[in-house]
């Protein structure tokens, strides 16, 4: 399709967002130019100011708009227990449940070698760094059940055996309101594995 050369640059930069296709792209820009000129300066503006404000916390590496995440600054935080997620977004997923009062560590990524990412490009050494001062008496591994996942929980696991902090690693398994006859042979394993008493 042809469309004005402003309107077809739109389209084509929102087409590189991640989850946004041709299709999803073309309504974006359409609601764009439909919307007032101050939506539209308001949107550039917050892009704009999280790519100028928001930096990685010196102490967890999570996102943060300070040196130190409010996260790491919170007293009311069990400093003993430590979960280590992959990207600062599994932080926020575990912060929606409420219920997770500890610290974190985020990795900035995960194992892969087909993507040609090692063990050496990952936070690691800052966390060995964090669990060897023996405060942590606890990490939890948060990694997605991918072999990447999988693979990254293992090695970091191994890793922190020497310092003595118990390392455990989140249950995997059905989701709520799911139907046993549509899970899969994995899922339906670590649901088994990850069962607790009643």
């Amino acid at each position: 399709m042809h469309y004005a050369r402003p309107l077809a640059r739109l389209v084509g930069e929102l087409e590189k967002l991640p989850g946004i296709g041709p299709k999803s792209a073309l309504r974006l820009a359409f609601h764009l130019l439909r919307a007032p000129r101050e939506e539209a300066e308001q949107l550039t503006q917050a892009i704009l100011e999280v790519k100028d404000r928001i930096v990685s916390c010196r102490t967890c590496y999570n996102f943060s708009d300070q040196e130190v995440c409010d996260i790491c600054r919170d007293e009311r935080r069990d400093r003993s227990l430590l979960c280590v997620v992959a990207e600062p977004r599994d932080l926020m997923a575990m912060e929606r449940t409420h219920e997770y009062r500890g610290l974190y560590h985020v990795l900035g990524g995960v194992i892969s070698p087909m993507e040609g990412i090692g063990p050496e490009m990952l936070r690691l050494r800052e966390l060995v760094e964090r669990v060897q001062n023996g405060a942590v008496h606890e990490v939890i591994l948060a990694t997605n059940p991918t072999v990447e996942g999988d693979t990254t929980a293992m090695y970091v696991a191994r890793l922190l055996k020497p310092f003595g902090a118990q390392v455990t690693k989140i249950a995997f398994g059905l989701p709520v309101g799911g139907d046993l006859d549509y899970a899969d042979q994995a899922t339906l394993i670590q649901a088994l594995e990850g069962r607790r008493a009643m």
